[in-house]
């Protein structure tokens, strides 16, 4: 178990370092690189490729590097971008917005497919249930990995701050905030200004120095990982077709339970999407103005990093049908309240409140999602996990697509759509799983200490 742990904290921390940084450039991408919309389009660039690199790469590259040489060289993809960014124009953040993308499919991948064998191997050792181990283990992860969003946006809120200079917004410019916005640059603007260039290569060089620090860690004390399961993958590699390990992505789509988790996975991004992109924007930056933001992202993530963990502990006692549940009221209440609430600055901490009940509910959609995969595909993790990255990529691309041409009311409607949809397809998951359990009981055991993941579906 220690070692297991060991390994777990590992990558948990190099996930950290590397999005402190990645977490921090993009929340500043629009502000930085307004001209000719080249911040917002390095972001469609890293989500496009990051589309392409999962229907591709991880299957191929996971099984012949390995989980941890995988993660490793897709950090150091992450750590071109913020060198791009030195020297920002279309030349240089554009084709490291797409190494970007294409590494970010592959280290997901490997990391939940590291967390998923290490959890299994674990359970088998100590006769326990293998999901419980897997949520537990992703619990600790995002624990410690949502906290990126709190420092990335601490140091540049911080050292920012030092040059930024306040400006007292009209009741004029607050009609143009909240859910019927105006859908004019106004909003973009308000109580800004822009940090000088030595403020700005301050900030680019801590974060680039945190993505060197987390391939160091992964480099130095990751583990490579050792289990059964993972030489019966690669001896299958050997054998299989090149055709049929380049297209595991698309054949996994056979599986009808996958793509009954398509609205769910999707909706991860579009929620994701609106905080980052509309919410900061039409209700933090127009009310308040810019300086405000990197805190009310801490708020978001400090709510999100606390409660992955309690709903990764509590998960073996309630079930993740019930979280999914208290995900869904939280989300509904707050996609209603927006569209209701009319921001001002008298009611400063209603603009924290959001945030928060935001991040409580990512938490339930990140740890008991990624769990729900590693559960339900364990025979086929990594196009499983590939397939993961696929929609919620294809989510935030879409969230991007109409950022700028749609107002924030229409925003919230689909938005809430996609969550309906989501969860009557989650229950039709639920209820094709509740009745393969009841139809074959024994048809699923295997000869190993515990129970196996595939008896435990609910």
């Amino acid at each position: 178990m220690e070692r297991n742990l060991k390994n777990v904290l590992v990558i948990s921390f190099g996930f950290l370092f590397l999005f402190t940084a990645y977490g921090g450039l993009q929340s500043l991408q629009s502000s930085l690189h307004s001209e000719e919309g080249l911040g917002v389009a390095s972001l469609s660039v890293i989500y496009a490729a990051l589309i392409l690199s999962s229907m591709f790469l991880p299957p191929i590259l996971i099984k012949k590097l390995g989980c941890k040489w995988t993660i490793a060289g897709s950090m150091c993809c992450y750590i071109t971008f913020s060198l791009g960014n030195f020297y920002p124009s279309w030349y240089t953040l554009i084709p490291t917005s797409v190494i970007l993308g294409l590494g970010g499919a592959l280290l997901w991948s490997a990391k939940c497919t590291y967390l998923t064998i290490a959890g299994n191997s674990y359970a088998e050792k100590a006769g326990k249930d293998g999901k419980d181990i897997i949520n537990q283990y992703f619990g600790v992860f995002f624990l410690i990995f949502q906290s990126a969003g709190i420092w990335g946006n601490l140091i540049s809120s911080l050292i920012f701050s030092q040059d930024s200079t306040k400006v007292e917004i009209s009741e004029e410019s607050l009609a143009c905030c909240g859910a019927y916005d105006c859908m004019t640059d106004a909003t973009n603007t308000t109580g800004s200004a822009e940090p000088s260039s030595s403020l700005i290569y301050t900030v680019l060089g801590i974060y680039t120095a945190s993505g060197v620090l987390a391939v160091l860690l992964i480099v130095i004390f990751l583990d490579q990982i050792k289990s059964d399961q993972a030489e019966t993958e690669k001896e299958t590699l050997k054998t299989s077709s090149f055709w049929s390990t380049f297209l595991a992505t698309f054949q996994h789509l056979k599986d009808k339970r996958q793509c009954l988790l398509i609205p769910l996975t999707m909706y991860s991004g579009f929620e994701q999407g609106f905080l980052s992109g509309d919410y900061t924007k039409t209700y933090v930056t127009c009310a308040l103005g810019i300086h405000y933001v990197g805190y009310a992202m801490i708020c978001f993530s400090a709510i999100n990093s606390l409660c992955s963990l309690l709903f990764g502990k509590i998960s073996q006692f309630t079930g993740r049908k019930l979280l999914f549940a208290l995900a869904t009221v939280t989300n509904t209440a707050c996609i209603i309240a927006l569209l209701l609430w009319k921001p001002h600055p008298k009611q400063f901490a209603v603009f924290f409140i959001f945030p928060a009940l935001w991040g409580l509910a990512d938490a339930i959609w990140q740890t008991q999602t990624n769990g729900l995969y590693g559960i339900l595909f364990e025979k086929h993790k990594e196009a499983a996990f590939a397939n993961y990255r696929l929609w919620e990529s294809f989510g935030f691309v879409i969230a991007f697509g109409y950022s700028t041409k749609l107002q924030v009311y229409i925003k919230l409607y689909i938005l809430l759509s996609v969550l309906v949809l989501s969860m009557v397809m989650y229950g039709m998951v639920e209820y094709l799983e509740a009745q393969s359990s009841a139809g074959t009981p024994t048809a699923t055991k295997k000869a190993k200490v515990g129970p196996s993941i595939e008896e435990t579906h609910i």
